[in-house]
């Protein structure tokens, strides 16, 4: 048996968290591979709207086994707010959710030091969530941070104030008030002996064991491709490798081991924080955009750039992922617009044309070229095959997969599981 993954291609927020609890039933286990609660996964069942942030989505499955990987950074605080929160859907998350011994603990001083990095760039901020992502994976490379294992060992108190030694040092630099300290540390030791309570694995094995034993497993990924650590839009990235090679060594799997690779795209672009975006709309069509799409952080709560489909930066995405299948999302936000733009090409400066993600166009002016298509310029609410689509939109995603030349599976027309059309 071959692990499937499912990432985005986009700067995340594509809608991830939905189709994982969709295809949620074909699969025994859903293992998160990377990123932290910077991520924010919404599902949408029963008029009820969840949002996670570190738990797999495939935790409101009771059948499902739910994997935190050893590529994730975990904060025990906000992981047990979220499974406190779950208390309410009679969820027995010690049966079904498990928790790698060597995933990497977000302390109460890397959320500072996201502050003080972040306010030390003035106008040059990345756009941090300030949930201490980066400084976590900082010290997972430089060998010093925390893991969740040794929350386990008699000595971790020393461990840990070895750590915050360092810290202090760094905080004392940028001339950064520690006033808060001493309220984080209460809730995150409080959080700390919650945690031992969890089901603690060496999730490499249980892994690789699982697809030796023929189990169906879906990698789950976290913010998206462009943010990827090495080939996103970098410095305005995650801190992590977004991509199926981060489900690799985020989950020690072997790359011979990697199945289909599920690739989830908005029908339109969004972003949240800084960095190039060049399809993006700073008129009433971006406005309302956002608007029809409720384009809001559902971590941060921030209002994302919208714009349109950029196809050079989604055939990138797919090119570095390996994509096999694709899934269109929000498809039903375009509805309102009687004609619909895709970005085919960049002009340059120069006066060059140019149709892929060169090193340089993050720091350079890139003019999106446009093709235009036809709306369908109508509501999509009781759509629930294929056959019943307007003939717009099937032109639309027609067109798509004629440029992308990867098939479009799956289209979803509203943030319902029942809302999401298979082809």
């Amino acid at each position: 048996m071959k692990m499937d993954v499912l990432l985005g291609l986009q700067w995340g927020d594509e809608g991830k968290g939905k189709i994982v609890d969709v295809l949620a039933p074909e699969y025994e286990i859903v293992a998160r591979f990377q990123g932290g609660p910077n991520a924010g996964h919404t599902l949408e069942f029963d008029g009820i709207k969840h949002v996670l942030h570190q738990i797999p989505s495939g935790i409101f499955r009771s059948q499902i086994l739910n994997i935190i990987g050893n590529g994730v950074v975990l904060d025990p605080v906000i992981l047990k707010k979220e499974i406190e929160g779950l208390g309410k859907f009679s969820i027995d998350y010690m049966k079904n959710l498990v928790v790698s011994k060597k995933a990497t603990i977000i302390v109460p001083t890397h959320k500072l030091l996201d502050a003080a990095y972040e306010k030390s760039k003035g106008d040059k901020k990345i756009g941090s969530t300030l949930k201490g992502i980066g400084p976590t994976y900082q010290d997972k490379i430089g060998r010093s941070a925390l893991r969740i294992g040794d929350i386990l060992s008699p000595d971790f108190n020393d461990k840990y104030q070895t750590l915050l030694e360092k810290h202090r040092t760094i905080l004392s630099f940028y001339d950064f008030p520690l006033d808060e300290l001493q309220e984080l540390e209460k809730s995150f030791f409080e959080a700390i002996a919650f945690v031992k309570s969890l089901n603690l694995i060496d999730s490499e094995y249980v892994v690789n064991e699982a697809l030796s034993g023929g189990k169906k497993i879906l990698a789950e990924g976290a913010q998206g491709s462009l943010l990827d650590i090495d080939f996103g839009s970098y410095p305005f990235v995650t801190s992590s490798s977004t991509m199926t090679a981060g489900a690799c060594s985020g989950l020690g799997v072997a790359p011979s081991r990697i199945g289909e690779v599920f690739g989830i795209f908005k029908a339109y672009c969004t972003r949240v924080g800084s960095g190039p975006f060049p399809t993006e709309l700073f008129d009433d069509t971006g406005e309302a955009m956002r608007k029809e799409g409720n384009e809001f952080g559902s971590t941060t709560g921030r209002p994302r750039r919208c714009g349109w489909l950029d196809l050079p930066a989604l055939k990138y995405s797919i090119m570095i992922n390996g994509v096999t299948q694709l899934f269109m999302m929000k498809a039903d936000v375009l509805n309102i617009f009687e004609e619909i733009q895709v970005c085919t090409h960049y002009q340059l400066k120069d006066g060059s044309v140019v149709d892929k993600l060169t090193f340089e166009i993050s720091d350079i002016e890139a003019t999106p070229i446009y093709k235009t298509l036809p709306g369908w310029n109508c509501g999509l609410d009781e759509v629930r095959s294929y056959d019943d689509f307007p003939a717009e939109l099937k032109g639309y995603v027609s067109y798509l997969e004629n440029e992308l030349q990867v098939p479009i599976r799956l289209v979803s027309v509203g943030p319902d599981r029942m809302q999401t059309i298979l082809r």
